[in-house]
């Protein structure tokens, strides 16, 4: 909730946003929906002409990654996810494999530098899509950028902040970008996916790595190649960009991939 003292956040984006696929209309309206969820914070105000957003200040602590991997706080953590997807549904979809074809394109037309060798495992993100397919359950309200710092603990709840990316998308994409982002062991994400289904679920554990995490990582790799050609911002973005590449790459070349894939598929 916003502090007594009506302290606000307000946060005015920069332009190129229709680069990395962020419609701020969305934004503001999947914001006002997570609020509605008890998710995230209250909406004030938004201004397009100004590209100004003005959202309740959350007051509470700001999550490193190391809190989320705290085993007292995955459960709360699963609980903050469920609550924002069992809220009503955004007004657009995200899809990792639509997104990462958009940006790939962007990236080529635009002439923006691509980490060497990412094409090379273009292959295994086919495979990837096809094995998820089999299973797909449909989609939720996700915010699908969920790194700590966008999770925010009052002592009671933990809320989910910044839906400049969110959609409606499957849930284990959240699962697994959490894990991915915090760099949870896979035990972790074991217990994050159990938490969140009630019950342990090999395929959901292995879904959640596949799609949010490894198939999440090579997406956004363009995303921060993307920033690197394009963004004034002062940040290194190509290392954020090698970061997350290499992620992927590890995962994708991995002996356990394959198994990856056949886990998904099973009915558990």
């Amino acid at each position: 909730m916003a502090t007594p003292d009506g302290t606000f956040v307000a946060r005015i984006s920069s332009g190129g946003s229709e680069l990395l696929a962020i419609d701020r209309d969305c934004e503001y309206r999947n914001s006002v929906t997570a609020a509605a969820a008890g998710a995230g914070a209250p909406v004030v105000e938004y201004r397009p002409q100004d590209r100004l957003l003005v959202i309740g200040y959350l007051e509470g602590r700001t999550y490193g990654a190391a809190d989320v991997a705290a085993h007292e706080n995955i459960p709360r953590i699963a609980d903050a996810c469920r609550r924002l997807h069992h809220g009503a549904r955004f007004g657009n979809d995200f899809d990792m494999f639509d997104i990462q074809r958009r940006y790939l394109s962007v990236a080529r037309a635009r002439g923006f530098r691509i980490p060497a060798g990412y094409d090379d495992l273009l292959p295994q993100f086919s495979a990837a899509e096809k094995a998820l397919a089999v299973r797909a359950e449909g989609t939720v309200p996700c915010n699908n950028d969920l790194l700590p710092a966008n999770l925010i603990d009052d002592g009671e709840r933990i809320w989910l902040i910044d839906y400049e990316l969110s959609g409606n998308n499957d849930a284990c994409f959240e699962l697994g970008n959490i894990a991915a982002e915090a760099q949870l062991s896979a035990g972790a994400l074991e217990e994050l996916v159990t938490a969140y289904y009630g019950r342990p679920r090999r395929s959901k554990t292995a879904r959640a790595w596949l799609l949010g995490g490894l198939v999440g990582m090579y997406g956004w790799t363009l995303w921060g190649a993307i920033q690197n050609g394009a963004s004034p911002i002062d940040y290194d973005f190509w290392s954020w960009a090698m970061e997350r590449f290499e992620g992927a790459a590890r995962g994708f070349t991995a002996a356990s991939f394959k198994d990856l894939l056949e886990d998904v598929q099973r009915d558990d």
